[in-house]
């Protein structure tokens, strides 16, 4: 079905998302934790940016089947974001990053749980 490599990409999603539930959790809210610049915000975005490099990786190794479980609008707009991330910091949007987080990751969550429920 999907290649080993593929799987162990999709797994350190998981394992990223968890992670920036887990800040959420600790912290109260998505809004607290960003609002913590030193600590929790930075975790968030660099797990955020590990998300995006783990499609992007999948993407150039032509593993495209098990691209097909996600919305193309989550693969662009992760990448989108990391880019915002790497290349202007300071100037990144917490509303945007709130949104996604609420909104974008719990869709991602799930495709990743139909994939590694199936393997």
């Amino acid at each position: 079905m999907y290649s080993q490599r593929a799987l162990e990409r999709v797994q350190v999603i998981a394992k990223k998302i968890g992670f920036i539930e887990n800040i959420i959790r600790t912290r109260g809210s998505i809004i607290n934790a960003l609002e913590d610049e030193e600590n929790s915000r930075a975790s968030i975005m660099m797990h955020l940016t590990s998300i995006a490099e783990q499609f992007d990786k999948l993407l150039h190794a032509g593993e495209l089947e098990i691209l097909t479980n996600f919305e193309k609008q989550d693969i662009k707009g992760s990448y989108e974001l990391r880019n915002f991330i790497a290349h202007d910091y300071e100037g990144i949007d917490l509303c945007i990053v709130e949104n996604v987080i609420e909104e974008r990751l719990p869709i991602i969550a799930q495709a990743v749980k139909k994939i590694l429920d199936k393997k």
